[in-house]
This record gives structure tokens, C-alpha cells and sequence, in this order.
């Protein structure tokens, strides 16, 4: 009895055992195309490459949902931004939209028309042939939402956005150019520092000093014959053909020796690719730094939600830009009318004031925090002020010493912006450019190419970046001199 195991083959057909003898080989496993004129074995095959998605088999549906609620998820990242702190800004955010704006549309048969046959258990009513009458609008005892009197009938739908999604969006509704949400999104700076040498690397960083060395460390090891042996050989050579009397044998042995030498010298190149060496950088964080960052914000009855909701998207900007510099940053929330005070910042964004507007106190009180706790020796010190540019005409001159004389001098950077009303909710017709305001052309006199001071007039959230534009691109500058070895 043959109790060798059946094998199948890739042709279907039982091959014989290992003792019963050679037989007939197995035919080879083939593969669609093999044998076929012009066709490719490759051809049906689909490789698809998912090894730079994240994780998260829902990553293709959460993104498409992301792109068609685009607008309501905006509205509730901008609400969301409104609420929460500065120092929260870079966290994610359980929003909610209205389930009215994620349906979408499908195929369903009309309520109004058409014949239908239906199967309507327990009637009692009505005979075959009778008339069924139609039922009144919003009475037919389908599925439905529930009215209410203010407005908020359906659920609404809920979910978290990550940290890059929430980033994403807020940076996209300031309208950022894409290399500074790169710089803003990421997680570290680090620092370029030398770490020894690599074979492989830019032609900039070709280290010529270790190249040379590794190209004569192989050289005497493998002895090849240097430059001035083979031209006193050439010497010797051409000296002996110009004698007279001259000696065959040593003239053919030197000749020999020189053809040897060359010979060698071309099988070893004077710098081979294994010499070649760069110099090699490694990226390690920044050391530990701090920063102080000071809001100054008027917060009289002349600020309007808007103007404080722009004052707000600017501070939450330069606290983005400070974490990326800096390890430690701290906020320091200034408010004034005609007295400033320090606050924290849910007073410092929902409390106003009444009273007149002196911009000096709130540099005077600026001035007094930087003395009390923030020396320039230890801290880097960067001042952002918001106000709609009322001033009263007698403070001005105070209010440009402070800045030019004692404050400037102590500050990184210091950014003065003037809020103003939406253009966009304006009336038709409305002049949006206004005359200049008191603060406005007391700053002017401030400004100059030396000094790190910017000022802008924001109406639109569009318009906050380019105050930082300056400040985004010292940073660039600064970066790269510091890799530059």
C-alpha cells in the first residue's frame, strides 16, 4: 500500500512519491503571462504604499468628512479659539457641528405622485379599489426631528480634532503662508551642532582637510609611487640615451621600472571616493531658554467684541511663535483706561472699563513688572499692545519716551497693532480708511530701521500675520547662521 502523502502541483496533477522512482517531473508553477508574447507578469498587480499614513484604519473617511463640513467645523474652531486660553491654544478641540451640515444627499422615492401597492395589516377601513386620501404635509408618521421654539431641533454632532487639525484650521483662517505654518507646527526647535564626519553629504560640507589626510594614509599604504620618483627615473633615463656610450641592460631595467610605476600609480587613484569625508551635523534642542511675553490691550468701552477677538488671534500668534524659540514662556496680561493694572486673562479679555485712555500708564506698569521680576540679563522680553489708537492729545509725549527710551532698549520685539471694525460687515459705501488716531502718529515717531518695533492697523483676521512677517523672517536668518558651521 502506498502510503506516500499527496503533494498538488501548480498544474493540478499528482506527481509521484520519493519511492517510486524518478517518474515524470512536475510541471513549474507559472504565473499569468509567462510564455505570452508582449505581456507582463506585473501587470495586474496593485501595490499600494500606506507605510506614511498614521495609524487608524478611518484616517481616508475622517479626512473627506473634514473637507465637506468644512465651513461649519471653521465656525467652531473659531468659537473654540475665542473661549479658550493663549497658553491653550496648541491643544486639540472637542467641537460640534449641526448634524444638518454633514448629510448627504441620497436617492429616496417622492412623497408627491406615483402609484404604490402596500400591504397594510389590521385595516378595517377600507374595501380593495378605495381611495386612500393623502395624508397632511409633516403628518405621515415617518421619522423626523422635533421642532423647537428656538431654532435647535436636531443633535448636534460632536467629535475631537487633534492637535494638527485644530492647528491646521486656526492657522488657515489667519491666512499664514505655508512656511510659517511649518515653523509654527513644529513640535521642537533644535539647534545644528558638528558631530564628526560622514562619507556621504552636500558638496558644501566637503571637509577637504580629512579628505586630503585619508587620500595620503592609503597612498603610503599601498605605496604608490609618488610624483618625484617617476621623474627621476624619467631623468635617469633620458640621461643614459644621451651618453654615448650607453648601457642597454640598465636602460631596459629602468625603462621596465618606470612602466611598472606608472602602471601602479594609475591602479591607485591620488583620491579615491572612500577618502572623500563631510563634515556632519546632528540636530539636538535648543538649550533651555525663557521668555516673557506682555499683552497690553486698551479695554475701554470703545473696543468692540471684534476688535478684541483680533487682539486676542494676535497674542495667541506671537505665544505660538515664542513656544517654538523659547522652553519657557510666560504671559503677562496688561489693561488700562486711564489706569493700567495686571490681570489675569479672563479678566484681562471680558472686563471693560470706563473711564478716559492714558497709554502711558500701561508702559509705565510694563516697566515697573520687567524691573520687579523679568531682568534682561535672564529673560528674552517681547511686548504686543492692541488698541482701536485712542490717546489722550497730552499723553503722547510721555507714551514716546516710555517706548523709544525705555522699553525698546529692554525688548526682543515689541508690536503695536490697531484694531478697527470689520470692512466686510461695513455698509456699502462706508469710507473704511479713517484719519490717523492720536497713539498712531505718536508711534510713528518711534518707528525707524534699527529699532525692533513694527505697527500695523488690522481689521481682518487675514491681516494679523504680516505684523510678524519681519519677526518670522529674523528667525529664518537666525536659524540659518547658526547652522552655518
Amino acid at each position: 500500500m502506498d502510503t506516500t502523502p499527496a503533494r498538488l502541483t501548480a498544474g493540478g496533477a499528482l506527481p509521484p512519491g520519493p519511492f517510486e522512482g524518478a517518474g515524470t517531473p512536475a510541471p513549474p508553477v507559472r504565473f499569468p503571462g509567462d510564455g505570452v508574447p508582449g505581456s507582463n507578469a506585473l501587470s495586474s498587480m496593485i501595490i499600494v504604499d500606506r507605510r506614511s499614513n498614521p495609524k487608524g484604519k478611518s484616517l481616508a473617511n475622517r479626512q473627506r468628512f473634514i473637507r465637506r463640513a468644512k465651513e461649519q467645523i471653521l465656525r467652531a474652531v473659531n468659537g473654540a479659539s475665542s473661549n479658550r486660553r493663549i497658553k491653550d491654544v496648541e491643544s486639540g478641540a472637542d467641537i460640534s457641528i449641526p448634524t444638518g451640515g454633514i448629510s448627504e444627499p441620497t436617492f429616496h422615492r417622492s412623497s408627491q405622485g406615483g402609484i404604490r401597492d402596500h400591504v397594510v395589516p389590521g385595516n378595517k377601513e377600507f374595501m380593495e379599489g378605495d381611495t386612500i386620501a393623502k395624508p397632511p404635509g409633516g403628518q405621515s408618521g415617518g421619522r423626523g426631528t422635533d421642532g423647537s421654539p428656538d431654532g435647535g431641533g436636531e443633535d448636534e454632532f460632536r467629535f475631537v480634532l487633534t492637535r494638527e487639525e485644530f492647528m491646521d484650521l486656526f492657522m488657515e483662517d489667519l491666512e499664514l503662508p505655508d512656511l510659517a505654518k511649518r515653523k509654527l507646527k513644529a513640535a521642537d526647535a533644535v539647534l545644528w551642532q558638528r558631530a564628526g564626519y560622514s562619507v556621504s553629504g552636500s558638496p558644501t560640507n566637503l571637509n577637504l582637510v580629512r579628505t586630503m589626510r585619508n587620500s595620503l594614509s592609503r597612498r603610503i599604504a599601498l605605496k604608490r609611487p609618488k610624483s618625484e620618483e617617476m621623474l627621476a627615473l624619467e631623468a635617469e633615463i633620458a640621461e643614459l640615451e644621451a651618453q654615448p656610450g650607453k648601457d642597454p641592460d640598465r636602460l631596459m631595467e629602468l625603462r621596465g621600472l618606470l612602466e611598472r610605476q606608472v602602471m601602479r600609480s594609475k591602479r591607485i587613484p591620488y583620491i579615491d571616493p572612500i577618502d572623500v569625508r563631510y563634515n556632519r551635523f546632528t540636530p539636538i534642542p535648543k538649550p533651555a531658554a525663557q521668555a516673557v511675553m506682555f499683552c497690553l490691550m486698551d479695554v475701554s468701552g470703545s473696543m468692540t467684541e471684534h476688535m478684541k477677538d483680533l487682539a486676542k488671534r494676535f497674542f495667541m500668534l506671537l505665544y505660538l511663535f515664542l513656544t517654538r524659540r523659547y522652553k519657557q514662556v510666560e504671559v503677562v496680561f496688561i489693561r488700562h483706561t486711564h489706569e493700567a493694572e495686571e490681570v489675569d486673562e479672563d479678566t484681562f479679555f471680558h472686563s471693560t472699563e470706563t473711564g478716559g485712555t492714558m497709554v502711558s500708564t500701561a508702559l509705565e506698569e510694563m516697566k515697573r513688572i520687567i524691573k520687579e521680576r523679568y531682568p534682561v540679563a535672564d529673560w528674552n522680553i517681547y511686548g504686543a499692545q492692541a488698541s482701536d489708537g485712542d490717546n489722550t492729545t497730552s499723553d503722547g509725549g510721555r507714551t514716546a519716551a516710555l517706548l523709544e527710551h525705555d522699553l525698546l532698549p529692554a525688548c526682543q520685539y515689541y508690536a503695536y497693532v490697531e484694531v478697527g471694525s470689520d470692512p466686510d460687515a461695513m455698509p456699502a459705501g462706508f469710507a473704511t480708511h479713517a484719519r490717523e488716531t492720536d497713539l498712531w502718529r505718536t508711534y510713528k515717531q518711534v518707528t525707524g530701521t534699527e529699532t525692533p518695533f513694527v505697527m500695523k492697523k488690522v481689521r481682518h483676521r487675514r491681516e494679523i500675520y504680516p505684523v510678524f512677517r519681519e519677526l518670522f523672517a529674523r528667525d529664518g536668518a537666525k536659524q540659518s547662521e547658526e547652522a552655518t558651521p
